[in-house]
């Protein structure tokens, strides 16, 4: 089967405690770590944050890319 992707590239940094777990569950279950990180990111819920949440991130994250949501008008 021929899949046609609209393509982003994305750049993630990871601890190592973070990448071996990847790793590890990979080997596991003989899934590349495309499909595991796409299929996370599809079971991620969508809030509305306020305007403050969507520029401040807490002190616990790493911003790789950010993307800021459009305002209601």
């Amino acid at each position: 089967m021929n899949k046609k992707w609209a393509v982003k590239r994305i750049t993630l940094n990871l601890a190592s405690v973070e990448s071996e777990k990847l790793e590890q569950y990979c080997a596991n279950t003989g899934r590349p770590a495309t499909d595991v990180i796409r299929e996370l990111i599809r079971s991620l819920s969508i809030t509305e944050l306020s305007a403050s949440e969507q520029t401040k991130p807490s002190s616990s994250d790493t911003v790789v890319h950010n993307h800021s949501l459009p305002t209601p008008c």
